[in-house]
């Protein structure tokens, strides 16, 4: 089934900055400045319950990108839900936070994430719980210019990780609807990241699938409004 799991939320320790003068008694000690975002999201499709937002405040790197292979972590990510390996395995990553659980169709969960220090972007992920290996989420929001209690807001779309293939079965999709295995390590489709083409359903001729025209969607998948709060 899809891991809906509660993470934490990490934070780095304070950068501190000492300068000293000729003299050795002078020092001066400079505190980076706290920052808070408070990110509401909001599940858009009909039939698709979205694994916990994982949400990663960060300077650097991205979590996917279309046109390549996903990482081991996203694999994972997208085809269970399970994103501990993105939290154990993401070099870059400064802070991070999750929801509490999932969010089902037209619900939805506010995330606060936070960082003891300015941060340069907002990046998050979650699985289309009843889809093979279909995710959303953003990838890189910059938010150096991102003035306290100013919001952004933006629309997911779906994106098919390329790592297991869309067959819709029973045994491969774990969501509710069919109740499948959680993930597979062997990847069986083009291994890149694209955009994902939809749901097919046995309503509309996929012989070996287990989902039917509820499950189906279209982009945009997600709501997301990002405030900073602090």
């Amino acid at each position: 089934m899809i891991k809906f799991s509660k993470v934490a939320i990490a934070t780095a320790a304070a950068l501190t900055l000492v300068a000293c003068g000729d003299n050795d008694s002078d020092s001066v000690t400079i505190i980076d400045t706290p920052v808070e975002y408070e990110v509401l999201l909001k599940n858009l499709t009909n039939g698709q319950p979205i694994s916990a937002p994982l949400l990663i405040l960060h300077d650097t790197g991205e979590l996917f990108e279309v046109g390549e292979p996903a990482s081991e972590a996203l694999e994972l990510l997208a085809e269970s839900g399970d994103a501990s390996r993105i939290l154990d395995e993401t070099s870059f990553l400064l802070s991070s936070a999750s929801a509490t659980g999932g969010i089902v169709y037209g619900e939805t969960a506010t995330v606060t994430v936070s960082h003891t220090a300015q941060v340069n972007y907002l990046s998050f992920t979650s699985m289309l719980g009843n889809s093979n290996d279909a995710f959303t989420g953003l990838n890189k929001v910059d938010l150096s210019e991102l003035a306290v209690n100013d919001s952004l807001t933006f629309s997911t779309v779906a994106y098919d990780a390329g790592t297991e293939a869309n067959t819709e079965s029973a045994e491969t999709v774990p969501g509710p609807a069919a109740g499948g295995e959680a993930s597979n390590p062997i990847r069986d489709d083009i291994n890149i990241v694209t955009m994902h083409p939809g749901i097919v359903s046995a309503d509309d001729g996929l012989t070996t699938s287990a989902l039917t025209y509820q499950q189906k969607f279209d982009n945009p998948v997600m709501s997301v409004t990002i405030t900073r709060t602090r």
